[in-house]
């Protein structure tokens, strides 16, 4: 199938060329892509159903899960789309508001995904270091509110960019070497002054990413610090396999998104291609093992998927 119409002067249009210097094997990346999108999908999916159907899992810890895996669904599904339609039949044509959109729920689902990890470090920090007051601090009502909050405070701090870089003008080259619309590629084709652009996307990084990564560095050294009073051995080591799982999850998205983030900006002989399938990896992986990690290390979610799976059998 031909490419889809476009020109690259057109003012209204930009170009995703997919993973640069790749195009010949587009067909063949899109299978494991694929792949580990669909296999996302149905862990989380299936995490969702399992505690919307279990009573006795209405509890912070699994809402708080359920926020997860709800922008592990949503995070790759604003990209694979069009990453597939890319990779398959080579429509590479987006228009500068369909770009911008993009750019903006990408990063806005990226900084709600890190505002839930904060929740659920705090969530452990209550119930090791203040179990009596647990249900007191942490009701369902309170983690509603919670989510609220994880929804309005990345639309405050992301929707600026997206609006600011909407009134620059762009220049004639208006390729994306990528598959989605990733903000430092766009920001490379402005031609305008974009030091304020530039200036805010900084400090929010900071501000965002200090707080957050602060928060949950203190919240498991208080843990930490608690776990090593605990004198009985049974209740140490399930106190440490619950805060376990939950490092885990956290270094499989901070780790990849920090070393991606890291390489566009320091790494400039890094092959362009190399930069966009870590963009791709940092997309689909922690999505893709956040529900088997929870799956396989959490006891009760493990009872209850097995429950209903033999229940299919």
């Amino acid at each position: 199938m031909g490419d889809f119409n476009f020109t690259p002067s057109d003012p209204s249009t930009f170009i995703l060329m997919g993973i640069p210097g790749l195009e010949a094997a587009h067909i063949w990346i899109s299978i494991p892509i694929s792949t580990f999108y669909i296999i996302s999908l149905l862990g989380n999916f299936t995490l969702l159903c399992v505690v919307g159907k279990e009573q006795t899992l209405h509890m912070p810890m699994y809402l708080l899960l359920c926020m997860l895996a709800l922008t592990d669904i949503i995070s790759p599904t604003f990209v694979m789309p069009k990453a597939l339609g890319i990779f398959w039949f080579k429509l590479k044509g987006i228009t500068v508001a369909g770009c911008l959109t993009q750019m903006f729920f990408i990063h806005m689902v990226s900084v709600m995904h890190s505002a839930v990890l904060v929740k659920m470090a705090f969530d452990r920090y209550v119930a090791i270091c203040n179990p009596l007051r647990y249900a007191t601090i942490l009701t369902n009502a309170q983690i509603a509110n919670l989510g609220l909050v994880c929804l309005i405070r990345p639309v405050v701090f992301i929707l600026p960019l997206p609006l600011l870089l909407s009134q620059q003008p762009f220049c004639a080259n208006r390729i994306i070497p990528n598959t989605q619309c990733e903000y430092i590629a766009v920001v490379k084709m402005a031609c305008g002054d974009i030091t304020v652009i530039r200036i805010y996307s900084l400090v929010i990084m900071f501000v965002i990413c200090g707080f957050d990564l602060t928060v949950i560095a203190l919240s498991y050294s208080l843990i930490i610090r608690a776990v090593l009073r605990i004198s009985s051995k049974k209740a140490h080591q399930k106190t440490l396999n619950t805060c376990t799982t939950h490092i885990c999850v956290m270094l499989t998205y901070y780790i990849p998104g920090l070393f991606s983030s890291l390489t566009y900006r320091l790494g400039q002989s890094i092959a362009p291609h190399v930069h966009t399938i870590l963009a791709h990896l940092f997309l689909l992986i922690p999505p893709m093992l956040n529900p088997i990690i929870y799956g396989v290390r959490t006891k009760e979610l493990r009872d209850k998927v097995g429950k209903y799976t033999c229940c299919r059998r």
